[in-house]
Protein backbone atom coordinates (compact mmCIF):
# COMPACT_ATOMS: atom_id res chain seq x y z
CA UNK A 1 0.00 0.00 0.00
CA UNK A 2 3.03 2.26 0.92
CA UNK A 3 4.46 1.94 -2.72
CA UNK A 4 0.80 2.45 -4.40
CA UNK A 5 0.67 5.94 -2.33
CA UNK A 6 4.04 6.71 -3.15
CA UNK A 7 2.98 6.38 -6.86
CA UNK A 8 -0.06 8.70 -7.15
CA UNK A 9 2.51 11.37 -4.75
CA UNK A 10 4.88 11.28 -7.05
CA UNK A 11 2.45 11.77 -9.96
CA UNK A 12 1.23 14.57 -8.49
CA UNK A 13 4.35 16.16 -7.41
CA UNK A 14 5.70 15.43 -10.72
CA UNK A 15 3.03 17.35 -12.23
CA UNK A 16 3.34 20.07 -10.38
CA UNK A 17 6.84 20.56 -10.75
CA UNK A 18 6.98 20.72 -14.51
CA UNK A 19 4.05 23.38 -14.68
CA UNK A 20 6.62 25.32 -12.42
CA UNK A 21 9.32 24.45 -14.66
CA UNK A 22 7.26 25.91 -17.19
CA UNK A 23 6.01 29.27 -15.83
CA UNK A 24 10.05 29.88 -15.23
CA UNK A 25 10.78 28.65 -18.86
CA UNK A 26 8.05 31.24 -19.56
CA UNK A 27 9.97 34.32 -18.42
CA UNK A 28 12.51 33.90 -20.59
CA UNK A 29 11.39 35.71 -23.74
CA UNK A 30 9.92 38.88 -21.92
CA UNK A 31 13.61 38.71 -20.10
CA UNK A 32 15.32 39.00 -23.24
CA UNK A 33 13.34 41.73 -24.45
CA UNK A 34 15.14 43.98 -22.37
CA UNK A 35 19.06 42.50 -23.68
CA UNK A 36 20.93 44.80 -25.50
CA UNK A 37 19.99 45.15 -29.18
CA UNK A 38 23.73 44.12 -30.44
CA UNK A 39 24.06 40.56 -28.17
CA UNK A 40 23.52 37.54 -30.75
CA UNK A 41 20.64 35.28 -29.52
CA UNK A 42 23.44 32.12 -30.32
CA UNK A 43 25.66 33.87 -27.77
CA UNK A 44 22.63 34.76 -25.04
CA UNK A 45 21.80 30.62 -25.89
CA UNK A 46 25.25 29.50 -25.10
CA UNK A 47 26.00 31.29 -22.08
CA UNK A 48 22.72 30.25 -20.39
CA UNK A 49 23.59 26.94 -20.99
CA UNK A 50 27.39 27.68 -19.24
CA UNK A 51 25.61 29.62 -16.13
CA UNK A 52 23.07 26.88 -15.63
CA UNK A 53 25.54 24.06 -15.65
CA UNK A 54 27.73 26.47 -13.46
CA UNK A 55 24.32 26.38 -11.29
CA UNK A 56 24.15 22.33 -11.11
CA UNK A 57 27.93 22.45 -10.09
CA UNK A 58 27.15 24.41 -6.98
CA UNK A 59 23.74 22.84 -6.35
CA UNK A 60 25.51 19.49 -6.22
CA UNK A 61 28.53 20.48 -4.31
CA UNK A 62 25.82 20.93 -1.69
CA UNK A 63 24.67 17.53 -1.49
CA UNK A 64 25.82 14.48 0.23
CA UNK A 65 29.03 13.04 -1.44
CA UNK A 66 31.92 13.56 -4.04
CA UNK A 67 30.58 15.30 -6.99
CA UNK A 68 33.22 13.24 -9.12
CA UNK A 69 32.11 10.16 -7.74
CA UNK A 70 28.33 10.48 -8.23
CA UNK A 71 29.35 11.77 -12.29
CA UNK A 72 31.33 9.02 -12.40
CA UNK A 73 27.64 6.82 -12.06
CA UNK A 74 26.22 8.69 -14.73
CA UNK A 75 25.53 6.98 -18.03
CA UNK A 76 27.96 9.03 -20.34
CA UNK A 77 26.38 7.42 -23.12
CA UNK A 78 23.30 9.09 -22.56
CA UNK A 79 24.19 12.05 -21.11
CA UNK A 80 26.49 12.91 -24.34
CA UNK A 81 23.92 12.44 -26.63
CA UNK A 82 21.35 14.25 -24.44
CA UNK A 83 23.81 16.85 -24.00
CA UNK A 84 24.18 17.23 -27.71
CA UNK A 85 20.56 17.33 -28.01
CA UNK A 86 20.16 20.33 -25.55
CA UNK A 87 23.04 22.02 -27.21
CA UNK A 88 21.21 21.69 -30.55
CA UNK A 89 17.60 22.54 -28.82
CA UNK A 90 19.18 25.81 -28.23
CA UNK A 91 21.31 26.30 -31.62
CA UNK A 92 18.82 25.49 -33.95
CA UNK A 93 15.84 27.07 -32.49
CA UNK A 94 17.43 30.75 -32.51
CA UNK A 95 18.56 30.35 -35.94
CA UNK A 96 15.12 28.79 -36.89
CA UNK A 97 13.57 31.66 -35.09
CA UNK A 98 15.71 34.69 -37.27
CA UNK A 99 14.80 32.48 -40.53
CA UNK A 100 11.10 32.31 -39.44
CA UNK A 101 10.63 35.28 -37.10
CA UNK A 102 9.36 35.36 -33.49
CA UNK A 103 5.82 33.97 -34.13
CA UNK A 104 6.47 30.89 -36.57
CA UNK A 105 9.59 29.88 -35.07
CA UNK A 106 8.49 29.90 -31.14
CA UNK A 107 5.19 28.48 -32.27
CA UNK A 108 6.48 24.78 -34.86
CA UNK A 109 9.35 24.68 -31.99
CA UNK A 110 7.04 24.02 -28.98
CA UNK A 111 4.07 23.16 -31.23
CA UNK A 112 6.22 20.11 -32.71
CA UNK A 113 7.99 18.63 -29.25
CA UNK A 114 5.46 17.13 -27.49
CA UNK A 115 4.12 15.80 -30.72
CA UNK A 116 7.66 14.32 -31.32
CA UNK A 117 7.87 13.13 -27.70
CA UNK A 118 4.70 11.19 -28.53
CA UNK A 119 6.02 9.34 -31.41
CA UNK A 120 9.69 9.02 -30.20
CA UNK A 121 7.93 6.34 -26.93
CA UNK A 122 5.72 4.27 -29.77
CA UNK A 123 8.51 1.79 -30.48
CA UNK A 124 9.53 1.14 -26.92
CA UNK A 125 6.02 0.11 -26.25
CA UNK A 126 5.08 3.08 -24.16
CA UNK A 127 2.59 4.95 -26.58
CA UNK A 128 0.79 7.44 -25.01
CA UNK A 129 -3.14 7.08 -24.56
CA UNK A 130 -5.69 8.60 -26.63
CA UNK A 131 -6.66 11.03 -23.74
CA UNK A 132 -2.82 12.38 -24.20
CA UNK A 133 -3.15 12.68 -27.77
CA UNK A 134 -5.87 14.59 -27.37
CA UNK A 135 -5.04 16.72 -24.53
CA UNK A 136 -1.58 17.26 -26.44
CA UNK A 137 -3.37 18.06 -29.87
CA UNK A 138 -5.77 19.89 -28.31
CA UNK A 139 -2.55 22.19 -26.54
CA UNK A 140 -0.50 22.34 -29.09
CA UNK A 141 -3.28 24.30 -31.54
CA UNK A 142 -3.75 26.02 -28.51
CA UNK A 143 -0.38 27.37 -28.43
CA UNK A 144 0.02 28.09 -31.59
CA UNK A 145 -2.96 29.96 -31.72
CA UNK A 146 -1.63 31.72 -28.86
CA UNK A 147 1.38 32.53 -30.65
CA UNK A 148 0.17 33.53 -33.60
CA UNK A 149 -2.27 35.79 -32.24
CA UNK A 150 -0.10 37.99 -30.82
CA UNK A 151 0.95 39.19 -34.19
CA UNK A 152 4.47 39.45 -35.68
CA UNK A 153 6.72 39.12 -38.53
CA UNK A 154 5.75 35.61 -40.70
CA UNK A 155 7.91 34.16 -42.73
CA UNK A 156 7.45 30.61 -44.55
CA UNK A 157 11.32 30.31 -44.71
CA UNK A 158 11.54 26.28 -45.73
CA UNK A 159 15.29 26.51 -43.93
CA UNK A 160 13.88 28.24 -40.46
CA UNK A 161 10.86 25.81 -40.38
CA UNK A 162 13.15 22.54 -40.85
CA UNK A 163 15.20 23.83 -38.10
CA UNK A 164 12.18 24.80 -35.54
CA UNK A 165 10.96 21.42 -36.13
CA UNK A 166 14.37 19.92 -35.64
CA UNK A 167 14.55 22.21 -32.35
CA UNK A 168 10.84 19.97 -30.94
CA UNK A 169 12.78 16.78 -31.93
CA UNK A 170 15.94 17.58 -30.20
CA UNK A 171 14.19 18.38 -27.26
CA UNK A 172 11.66 15.66 -26.85
CA UNK A 173 14.82 13.54 -27.24
CA UNK A 174 16.75 15.24 -24.65
CA UNK A 175 13.59 14.53 -22.63
CA UNK A 176 13.39 10.92 -22.89
CA UNK A 177 16.92 9.99 -22.12
CA UNK A 178 16.46 12.21 -19.22
CA UNK A 179 13.54 10.39 -17.89
CA UNK A 180 16.29 7.23 -18.59
CA UNK A 181 18.78 8.60 -16.23
CA UNK A 182 16.85 10.66 -13.19
CA UNK A 183 15.53 7.33 -12.75
CA UNK A 184 19.24 6.23 -11.71
CA UNK A 185 20.98 8.83 -10.91
CA UNK A 186 20.25 12.26 -8.66
CA UNK A 187 18.58 15.16 -11.17
CA UNK A 188 21.32 17.44 -10.07
CA UNK A 189 23.87 15.25 -11.23
CA UNK A 190 22.08 14.36 -14.40
CA UNK A 191 21.26 18.20 -15.21
CA UNK A 192 25.09 18.74 -14.35
CA UNK A 193 26.66 16.12 -16.69
CA UNK A 194 24.03 16.73 -19.53
CA UNK A 195 24.58 21.05 -19.66
CA UNK A 196 28.29 20.45 -18.99
CA UNK A 197 28.70 18.45 -22.52
CA UNK A 198 26.03 21.36 -23.63
CA UNK A 199 27.92 24.22 -22.99
CA UNK A 200 31.11 22.83 -24.52
CA UNK A 201 29.17 22.54 -27.81
CA UNK A 202 27.42 25.60 -27.73
CA UNK A 203 30.49 27.75 -26.98
CA UNK A 204 32.93 27.36 -29.73
CA UNK A 205 29.43 27.12 -31.85
CA UNK A 206 28.17 30.76 -30.92
CA UNK A 207 31.36 31.89 -31.95
CA UNK A 208 32.05 30.47 -35.45
CA UNK A 209 28.60 31.44 -35.55
CA UNK A 210 28.30 35.00 -34.32
CA UNK A 211 31.65 36.39 -33.82
CA UNK A 212 33.16 37.28 -30.71
CA UNK A 213 31.40 38.04 -27.45
CA UNK A 214 30.60 41.62 -27.18
CA UNK A 215 28.49 41.99 -23.90
CA UNK A 216 27.59 44.79 -21.62
CA UNK A 217 26.51 44.85 -17.79
CA UNK A 218 23.00 44.79 -18.50
CA UNK A 219 23.95 41.81 -20.68
CA UNK A 220 25.04 39.67 -18.12
CA UNK A 221 22.64 40.69 -15.90
CA UNK A 222 19.96 39.61 -18.39
CA UNK A 223 22.13 36.46 -19.35
CA UNK A 224 22.79 35.36 -15.69
CA UNK A 225 18.68 35.22 -14.41
CA UNK A 226 18.48 33.72 -17.80
CA UNK A 227 21.01 30.70 -16.80
CA UNK A 228 20.29 30.79 -13.53
CA UNK A 229 16.55 30.88 -12.89
CA UNK A 230 14.81 30.10 -16.42
CA UNK A 231 17.36 27.39 -16.95
CA UNK A 232 19.02 26.16 -13.96
CA UNK A 233 16.17 25.90 -11.53
CA UNK A 234 13.67 25.49 -14.04
CA UNK A 235 15.98 22.05 -15.61
CA UNK A 236 15.69 20.79 -11.84
CA UNK A 237 12.19 21.36 -11.59
CA UNK A 238 11.83 20.12 -14.84
CA UNK A 239 13.99 16.24 -14.41
CA UNK A 240 12.81 16.34 -11.07
CA UNK A 241 9.02 16.13 -12.31
CA UNK A 242 10.14 13.46 -14.77
CA UNK A 243 10.95 10.79 -11.68
CA UNK A 244 7.06 10.98 -11.21
CA UNK A 245 5.59 11.40 -14.70
CA UNK A 246 6.12 10.01 -18.42
CA UNK A 247 8.78 12.19 -20.76
CA UNK A 248 5.68 12.51 -22.99
CA UNK A 249 3.23 14.23 -20.57
CA UNK A 250 6.66 16.26 -19.21
CA UNK A 251 7.07 17.53 -22.99
CA UNK A 252 3.19 18.63 -23.10
CA UNK A 253 3.20 20.18 -19.89
CA UNK A 254 6.06 22.17 -20.84
CA UNK A 255 3.74 24.04 -22.89
CA UNK A 256 2.95 26.18 -19.80
CA UNK A 257 5.75 28.27 -20.88
CA UNK A 258 3.66 30.37 -23.77
CA UNK A 259 1.23 30.79 -20.76
CA UNK A 260 3.24 32.40 -19.04
CA UNK A 261 5.24 34.24 -21.74
CA UNK A 262 1.80 35.53 -22.68
CA UNK A 263 0.72 37.38 -19.69
CA UNK A 264 3.92 38.53 -18.54
CA UNK A 265 3.67 40.13 -22.52
CA UNK A 266 0.40 41.34 -21.54
CA UNK A 267 1.34 42.99 -17.92
CA UNK A 268 5.01 43.47 -18.08
CA UNK A 269 5.59 44.49 -21.92
CA UNK A 270 2.35 45.79 -22.45
CA UNK A 271 1.18 44.14 -25.76
CA UNK A 272 -2.29 43.50 -26.63
CA UNK A 273 -2.99 40.46 -28.32
CA UNK A 274 -6.20 39.79 -30.18
CA UNK A 275 -9.05 37.43 -29.99
CA UNK A 276 -7.34 34.54 -31.59
CA UNK A 277 -4.86 34.82 -28.92
CA UNK A 278 -7.36 34.19 -26.17
CA UNK A 279 -8.91 31.94 -27.94
CA UNK A 280 -5.88 29.85 -28.16
CA UNK A 281 -5.07 30.52 -24.82
CA UNK A 282 -8.55 28.53 -23.87
CA UNK A 283 -7.17 25.36 -25.78
CA UNK A 284 -4.04 25.50 -24.36
CA UNK A 285 -5.20 25.31 -20.95
CA UNK A 286 -8.50 22.93 -21.51
CA UNK A 287 -5.53 20.75 -23.14
CA UNK A 288 -3.10 20.67 -20.65
CA UNK A 289 -6.18 19.47 -17.95
CA UNK A 290 -6.82 16.85 -20.93
CA UNK A 291 -3.03 15.48 -20.12
CA UNK A 292 -2.96 16.07 -16.53
CA UNK A 293 -6.12 13.67 -16.41
CA UNK A 294 -5.00 11.47 -18.77
CA UNK A 295 -1.45 11.21 -16.20
CA UNK A 296 -3.62 10.77 -13.37
CA UNK A 297 -5.41 8.48 -14.86
CA UNK A 298 -2.33 6.00 -16.32
CA UNK A 299 -1.15 6.27 -12.83
CA UNK A 300 -4.07 5.05 -10.82
CA UNK A 301 -4.57 2.45 -13.42
CA UNK A 302 -0.77 1.02 -12.74
CA UNK A 303 -1.85 1.61 -9.09
CA UNK A 304 -4.82 -0.95 -9.36
CA UNK A 305 -2.67 -3.19 -11.11
CA UNK A 306 -0.20 -3.35 -8.24
CA UNK A 307 -2.67 -3.38 -5.60
CA UNK A 308 -4.37 -6.28 -7.78
CA UNK A 309 -1.15 -8.51 -7.34
CA UNK A 310 0.07 -7.83 -3.92
CA UNK A 311 -3.41 -8.95 -2.86
CA UNK A 312 -2.89 -12.02 -5.09
CA UNK A 313 0.76 -12.42 -3.44
CA UNK A 314 -0.86 -12.59 -0.19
Amino acid sequence: MERINARTTNSARGIVLVLCAGILWGTTGTAQSFSPAGLSPYWVGALRLSIAAAFFAAYAAMGPGRITASLAGIDWRRAILAGACMAGYNLAFFAGVKATGVAIGTALALGSGPIWAGLLQIPGGGAPSRGWWAGTLLAVGGGILLVLGRGGALQADPAGVALCLAAGFAYALYAILNKHMVHRAEPAIVTLAVFSVAAAIALPAAGVWAGPLDITGRGWAIVAFLGIAATGVAYLLFSSGLRGITAASGVSLALMEPVTAFLLAIVVVGEHPGLAAYAGLAALLGGLALVIRSEVAVDQADSRRLRRRSCSCR
